[in-house]
């Protein structure tokens, strides 16, 4: 009698083990959409878009050299890329928290990202047969063509060895070669930088009102982008009384 009273308080190890057999399954349950789904999930801090069209896409080559977005346009000190590669999310990520955090002693001082990761890159499992669809999402990723500027650094009045120092960190924690530039560095097109790439000044937009409040006041990027602007207004100034000056000495040629 005490026997059968204990054997029915306590369980058997055959009813433990079908319980684990019918608990396992509930873990798999979740369909490959339904995966991909909770992968694309945007948490606060990381860098992935908001919402896309398409959950999937053509992640597509880095294309050849072009002059928009080879020049500073926010900072002071740039980090500019020398050939075509695609940066992951997490690269980005990991140069972020590097510069920020050697910049960090620098009182106002800023770090702007050029470049945003908005290209799904899906993966496919090694030795698979051709077909059966595109693989399933792995990473968010972006294009960097030659000339392109991926880091910026300005504010607080930085000074160009830790701004050097800062970007550094970030050059080895990319897969591509790059170099550091400052404000006064002209355009890039591919393998070729030169000033004659430049725009004439009537062409050149207007710089960014980040610029001009660069952390309230404090930064020196206000004070190089006003300095540029004079620069420019002399050497037009300079243009034009030479172009008077010598119709001036054509006139008197011709009355004599």
């Amino acid at each position: 009698m005490i026997g059968h009273l204990t054997s029915l308080l306590r369980p058997s190890t055959s009813a433990i083990a079908s319980s684990s057999r019918f608990t396992l399954p509930l873990q798999h349950s979740l369909s490959p959409t339904t995966s991909s789904l909770l992968q694309q999930v945007r948490h606060r801090g990381q860098l992935a878009p908001r919402r896309t069209k398409f959950k999937k896409s053509a992640k597509g080559a880095p294309g050849g050299g072009s002059l928009k977005g080879t020049t500073l346009h926010h900072g002071t000190y740039g980090l500019r890329a020398c050939s075509s590669v695609r940066i992951s999310a997490a690269q980005l990520t990991s140069c972020q928290m590097a510069v920020r955090r050697r910049i960090k002693s620098v009182k106002g001082a800023q770090l702007y990202l050029r470049v945003f990761p908005d290209i799904p890159v899906c993966v496919k499992g090694n030795e698979q047969r051709m077909g059966k669809g595109k693989g399933s999402f792995e990473y968010w990723s972006c294009r960097v063509s030659p000339g392109k500027v991926i880091f910026e650094v300005g504010g607080g009045g930085i000074r160009e060895e830790i701004a050097k120092a800062a970007l550094k960190l970030a050059q080895a924690r990319l897969p591509l070669q790059t170099e550091f530039i400052t404000i006064s560095a002209p355009p890039r097109l591919g393998k070729i930088s030169s000033p004659k790439l430049a725009h004439p000044p009537s062409a050149r937009p207007l710089p960014a009102g980040l610029a001009y409040f660069d952390a309230k006041d404090e930064g020196g990027a206000r004070d190089v982008v006003m300095k540029r602007e004079e620069k420019t207004v002399d050497e037009i100034v300079r243009g034009m009384e030479a172009l008077d000056v010598k119709k001036v000495e054509a006139a008197k040629g011709v009355d004599a």
